[in-house]
């Protein structure tokens, strides 16, 4: 009951959003392109700048599945670098383990992606690390736990199984699927990082606050 209740408030974020969350959601959005409820074929008046520059913010949370502390200390992080703040804060949160779980095609989900590395099937390096929002360095090697590799979840990615619900495996990670591990090879950019999100919209929200 529960896991059917997470995966209709999942598809309800999705439609709100206009981004497909879950593989379940992307097939719903095709039939129904329009908000949830009663009043979701309506038109509705132009959104406040406020309300645009929130809806941005909230859909790059909820692609990756963070809470509003974790994006703001990153934003942080992001406005100390160099560069740009809001592809900054892309990249920074590329990095996080549970989203490179999911771009190897070890998960379905971002969800998935972050239950393995709770439930401590995740290694780097050799080492289980339990945090989804470990920050993985170049170089390192993310590989699944070998007594977790035989069972039917991770046998499914092994065989390519989620290929086609997600996006093509970015260029800054080399993965081996049959062997269930990947490497991180350099810093992720913002062009190849396949999240959706105004990045200057978020910027914008956070330096009115």
């Amino acid at each position: 009951m529960a896991q059917n209740s997470r995966t209709r408030s999942k598809t309800r974020l999705s439609r709100a959003l206009g981004i497909a969350l879950t593989p379940k959601a992307a097939a719903i959005l095709e039939k129904r392109p329009y908000g949830p409820g009663q009043h979701g074929r309506t038109k509705r008046r132009a959104d406040s700048d406020y309300a645009v520059r929130l809806r941005e913010k909230q859909r790059l949370r909820a692609q990756y599945g963070i809470r509003e502390a974790q994006l703001r200390i990153a934003f942080a992080e992001a406005r100390r670098s160099a560069g740009l703040t809001g592809e900054n804060l892309v990249e920074i949160l590329e990095t996080r383990l549970d989203a490179l779980v999911l771009r190897a095609g070890f998960a379905r989900t971002t969800a998935q992606a972050r239950q393995f590395v709770v439930h401590r099937h995740i290694l780097v390096d050799g080492k289980i690390v339990d945090r989804p929002s470990f920050r993985v360095k170049p170089g390192q090697l993310i590989h699944v736990k070998a007594r977790s590799e035989g069972t039917e979840q991770f046998q499914v990615a092994a065989a390519g199984g989620h290929a086609e619900v997600l996006p093509k495996t970015p260029g800054y990670l080399e993965v081996e699927l049959d062997k269930l591990q990947a490497r991180l090879v350099r810093e992720p950019k913002r062009a190849e990082i396949p999240v959706t999100c105004e990045v200057q919209l978020v910027v914008e929200y956070y330096a009115a606050r």
